[in-house]
């Protein structure tokens, strides 16, 4: 029996909900949404008591991809590492296939985000980078090539 019905969102916590937002968004995501939860509800589902978190739902637009972007008022958020690495434990990165990898990367670094490596090609049919976004989070990106 299947339990999974249909993939609905990846969620990713930050300290700072602004520059996370806009570095999706000028990775060409939309804002779907804003807003605010807290209470009984937010509390059950996260398993910390008080939790208040702040919470912005971007999506593509050619797709209906989403990403949630939540960033606790209460409690203080838990500093993850810094700098993670692919081979750390847990979310290794988020991926998305660009049309231009190398216009994808120029716009990034142009707001001050960076490679984690270089400019990756598999088997002459993808280029793939990994960018360091706001807070540390990898996001993949790739071009289809061949």
């Amino acid at each position: 029996m299947t339990h999974v019905r249909r993939f609905d969102h990846i969620g990713i916590t930050v300290a700072d909900l602004e520059p996370a937002t806009a570095f999706f968004v000028g990775l060409g995501f939309e804002v779907e949404g804003t807003g605010s939860v807290e209470g009984e509800f937010v509390e059950t589902v996260c398993g910390i008591p008080g939790a208040h978190c702040e919470i912005a739902m971007l999506r593509l637009p050619a797709d209906g991809t989403r990403l949630e972007l939540s960033s606790f008022v209460t409690p203080d958020h838990v500093p993850g590492s810094p700098a993670p690495m692919a081979n750390e434990l847990g979310l290794r990165n988020v991926s998305f296939e660009v049309d231009d990898l190398q216009a994808a990367v120029d716009a990034v670094a142009a707001d001050g985000y960076g490679l984690v490596g270089g400019v990756g090609e598999y088997e002459g049919s993808v280029r793939m980078a990994y960018v360091r976004g706001p807070e540390g989070i990898i996001v993949s990106l790739f071009e289809q090539i061949g």
